[in-house]
């Protein structure tokens, strides 16, 4: 073989090579991807219905309701509302009328199963994403009343 042919066989198994650690590195990346959604765009069915997603806005006053470790419990952005079903130990700042962000999947009755709850860490805080989200929500209500 010569010189160059060695080189051009170098040249391409770099080349495969890199291109097999990409496909590997953007596949774990979109496994590992989860989007934010609000209560008005799940009812909508901007959700995903197979993949996990998170769904965030302030828990609903009154529809907290607990089981031994099982929570259920609503999820509103002040125009829909999602039902959430937990199973776990909750954060202690999880309270009725507290912003909380929860990760899981939609099951086949359209109830929320969250594998995760997150809830705000102080009184001023909610996340960018829930608090926008909030506000557009809060805006487009609004709109449809005039």
């Amino acid at each position: 073989m010569k010189a160059r042919h060695k080189r051009f066989a170098l040249i391409g198994g770099g080349i495969a090579t890199l291109g097999i650690a990409t496909a590997l590195v953007l596949n774990a990346f979109q496994d590992n991807l989860v989007f934010f959604f609000t209560p008005a765009q799940v009812i909508a069915g901007e959700a995903p219905k197979e993949r996990t997603f998170r769904v965030g806005g302030m828990v609903q006053t009154g529809s907290v309701q607990r089981d031994g470790l099982t929570v259920n419990f609503v999820v509103t952005d002040s125009v829909q509302t999602v039902s959430v079903l937990y199973t776990g130990i909750l954060p202690d700042l999880f309270s009725e009328g507290k912003g909380v962000v929860a990760q899981g999947k939609l099951d086949g009755n359209g109830q929320f199963r969250a594998e995760q709850v997150l809830a705000k860490h102080d009184e001023n805080y909610m996340p960018r994403e829930a608090q926008h989200a909030l506000d557009q929500a809060t805006q487009n209500a609004e709109g449809t009343r005039l």
